[in-house]
């Protein structure tokens, strides 16, 4: 099955990682636009750092990854630092969120175009989607290669349609190449 195909492929990388989580930009960027209660979702969490931020947040936390070792690794750091975060291997295609369920959700550098319907149905009403992932138009040789894990220009903003924007960036190959975020699309939308 291509699922345990994906799973030993990014078990692998996770064994081999002894690199800290990583924040996404967009949730860095605008954490001061995240409730003070609520449950949230790091969905393809992998090890988990945007599920740390959301647990020191005060947000009742989970964490969703395809790939058992990303999730043992975020559970040892959560109970590490006394978080709480309700980490899970999953398959996400398979087992997506249940319809009106978090009021957070956030997605970093997880493209599956399918799921953006699911996905907005997740969202109880006010409840946030943060998401980031890589572009078409970027510098060459960051990120994967293959279009079908990279945003067409404004595609983030045509795959959340229904969402009030709260935040968008998506710099393109103009002005100076090595400032700014040149990689990626960061949203940030409101279910209302």
């Amino acid at each position: 099955m291509l699922s345990d195909e994906l799973q030993t492929q990014w078990d692998a990388r996770y064994a081999e990682s002894s690199a800290p989580p990583k924040v996404c930009q967009a949730l860095c960027d605008y954490a001061h636009l995240l409730p003070t209660q609520g449950n949230a979702l790091d969905f393809a969490s992998g090890m988990g750092g945007n599920a740390l931020l959301l647990a020191e947040h005060g947000l009742l936390t989970s964490a969703w990854d395809l790939s058992p070792v990303a999730i043992e690794k975020l559970s040892e750091l959560a109970s590490q630092r006394t978080l709480t975060v309700d980490a899970q291997a999953r398959d996400l295609i398979l087992n997506p969120p249940a319809e009106n369920s978090f009021d957070v959700i956030v997605v970093s550098y997880f493209l599956e175009r399918q799921l953006f319907p699911t996905l907005l149905a997740a969202l109880k009403p006010s409840g946030l989607l943060f998401y980031e992932t890589f572009v078409r138009d970027k510098p060459q040789g960051v990120g994967p290669s293959n279009p079908d894990y990279l945003l067409k220009q404004n595609e983030l903003l045509r795959l959340c349609d229904g969402l009030v924007v709260r935040a968008y960036r998506e710099e393109g190959l103009i002005g100076a190449m090595n400032e700014g975020c040149r990689n990626v699309a960061m949203f940030v939308g409101e279910k209302k």
